[in-house]
């Protein structure tokens, strides 16, 4: 048992209690490796207490409530829900106020995190938030109010503390965490010569939330079975999260593909390092991918009136990371009404059947990584988890 598990450390010491707040499954992720990397700092001597998913419940969370209650996404899907977010909201921050954390660090989700942190204001701990809002891209105003409650923001990338600082906001690049993943596995793996009869492997990524994948599963099996007409014997890996599970399960039995399903960390490291390309979803999967060295095609519709908004409306000429990095379209990209099986099909084919095609993305993709990584050279979870360990309260930092 760990010192986080049982709430004590040598010499029969607590440590400080660190109260984590994630709303979604990347930010589950970002937590559990956060987690781990203030452990090792610590040498064990800390207590964790808030709200997880799966990843962080390995690491000794125990969540307040399940994170997969907030597996929506769009404004429409949200409203029904509205009164039991705000029911969550207050049920959160009166467990805080009632653990007293020497800490609170809120994880990405910003419009539940941020409502939480916004309301413990003058609570008496530090308030940090980690996974800087993309004030860049709207809701540029956003930084000045987030300046008037919080203590730090933790920023992915290397752009974005100025943004804060200029509101008198402590802020602070410690690097994105998929430069975290292995990049030079991809190549190895997935360019080994196929087996007899073996089509090429094809890594689908949906997305994260309910909404999204219902709206993009059925875009993606059209192109999959148009696909596999082109290349015989092509498979189909689908690494998902547990929010949405059981919906992919469900939704890929009748494909006329075989399609591997898996969860967990490491099995999409492997599912990335076998992939010869990939359609995602728009989000951070997108760099994941870039950082794995796997050629991919971003394809995303959003739902209901938002889906008829073009992306247009937003400040950046760009929805993938990768492409906002290198100021170029790297990542090919095919969104809102061109999110159709026609447009998807031309690229990715091009991507399975042109090598040079794959080896120009995979070059634009590694000027990008080494952008994100953090000038130290440390992990970037080693990196956040001293910079909230250094905002901790003086009597706690030396115990």
């Amino acid at each position: 048992m760990t010192a986080s598990e049982d709430g004590h450390g040598p010499g029969g010491n607590a440590g400080p209690l660190i109260f984590l707040i994630a709303g979604e499954p990347s930010g589950d992720v970002l937590g559990a490796r956060l987690m781990t990397a203030i452990k090792a700092e610590r040498g064990g001597v800390v207590r964790f207490a808030g709200i997880g998913g799966e990843e962080m419940t390995r690491e000794g969370l125990q969540s307040l409530f399940p994170i997969q209650e907030f597996a929506v996404m769009g404004f429409l899907e949200v409203l029904p829900h509205v009164l039991h977010i705000v029911k969550r909201i207050r049920q959160t921050v009166a467990a805080v106020r009632a653990q007293r954390p020497d800490i609170v660090v809120t994880i990405d989700s910003p419009s539940f995190t941020l409502e939480v942190a916004q309301r413990l204001k003058g609570a008496g701990m530090p308030l940090v938030h980690y996974v800087a809002p993309q004030v860049w891209a709207w809701k540029a105003g956003r930084a000045r109010r987030m300046a008037r409650y919080l203590d730090a923001v933790l920023a992915l990338l290397p752009f974005e503390p100025p943004l804060f600082e200029v509101h008198g906001l402590r802020a602070r690049f410690v690097g994105h965490a998929a430069v975290e993943g292995a990049a030079g596995e991809s190549e190895r793996l997935a360019d080994r010569p196929a087996a007899p009869g073996e089509g090429p492997l094809l890594a689908v990524l949906p997305g994260s939330r309910k909404g999204e994948v219902r709206k993009l599963l059925p875009v993606f099996e059209q192109t999959v079975a148009a696909l596999a007409r082109k290349h015989p014997g092509l498979r189909v890996v689908m690494p998902t999260v547990e929010t949405v599970d059981a919906v992919v399960r469900e939704a890929t039995a009748s494909w006329p593909v075989p399609v591997q399903v898996t969860r967990g960390m490491e099995a999409k490291r492997r599912a990335f390092a076998l992939a010869q390309a990939a359609i995602a979803a728009s989000g951070t999967v997108a760099l994941e991918l870039a950082v794995a060295g796997v050629p991919t095609v971003i394809a995303y519709r959003l739902s209901g009136i938002t889906g008829l908004l073009p992306f247009r409306w937003l400040d950046v000429p760009y929805a993938s990371l990768v492409n906002i990095m290198a100021d170029r379209m790297v990542q090919p990209e095919l969104l809102q009404r061109d999110c159709r099986t026609d447009k998807i099909l031309d690229e990715i084919d091009r991507l399975l059947s042109d090598p040079a095609a794959r080896h120009a993305q995979r070059e634009a993709c590694l000027e990008v990584v080494r952008a994100l990584q953090p000038a130290s050279g440390e992990s970037p979870s080693l990196c956040a988890a001293r910079e909230v360990l250094a905002l901790l309260p003086q009597k706690e930092k030396g115990a």
